[in-house]
């Protein structure tokens, strides 16, 4: 049976990374707490889930696939993926399949869906899925 996931970048996607107050200077400053403020949020959580759930029942699983801040140290890094996993736990606790990877790192490769939706907010991310559908948020989600 092929296994369908849909999968969810975060930073600009549901967890507003760019709107917080001097997040790029806290990220050059290896700061790890940018990407845990619980007010961030870009979407109502609450009908997220419901549309969620709604896919579950139809057999999708629920998947993340989040960046890591570009040209970060590795030390970072591993705080940075200790955050956002538990931002997931909180915000997306039906994600089954979570991966927070090097910025750039093509998402469709680390994706194990057969069949697989991507929430993106990055038209490249968009443009290279070869896993499925591709949707920018603003259009579905926001």
């Amino acid at each position: 049976m092929s296994r369908k996931v849909i999968y969810f970048d975060l930073d600009g996607t549901v967890y507003d990374l760019y709107g917080q107050t001097d997040w790029l200077p806290r990220l050059r400053a290896s700061d790890p707490t940018a990407y845990a403020n619980e007010d961030a949020l870009l979407v109502d959580m609450v009908a997220l889930h419901g549309y969620l759930f709604d896919l579950m029942d139809k057999g999708f699983e629920v998947g993340v696939i989040s960046w890591l801040a570009m040209g970060a140290t590795a030390a970072y890094d591993r705080e940075v993926r200790k955050v956002k996993r538990a931002w997931v736990k909180k915000f997306l606790p039906m994600a089954t399949e979570i991966h927070i990877v090097k910025y750039g790192t093509p998402k469709h490769k680390v994706a194990t869906a057969d069949f697989g939706i991507i929430v993106d907010d990055d038209a490249k991310v968009r443009a290279a899925w070869n896993k499925g559908l591709a949707l920018d948020p603003a259009e579905v989600i926001h």
